[in-house]
């Protein structure tokens, strides 16, 4: 029969394994959630100058 330990009697570097993959899990989310954001301004940005300067181009043509 095998006898399993309590938390608190395991290994030491096992939980703080797991504490530090949680960390960079969340970290990595972060950067994630981060780069979203980045790349969704990047996009609108683009729209605007591109709107921007088709509007300007159509206005000369006038």
């Amino acid at each position: 029969m095998a006898v399993s330990r309590p938390l608190c009697l395991t290994k030491g570097s096992d939980v703080h394994r797991r504490d530090s993959h949680r960390r960079g899990n969340t970290l990595r989310k972060k950067c994630l959630v981060m780069v979203k954001q980045q790349k969704t301004r990047f996009y609108i940005l683009g729209r605007c100058v591109s709107m921007l300067l088709c509007w300007h181009a159509h206005s000369l043509s006038d």
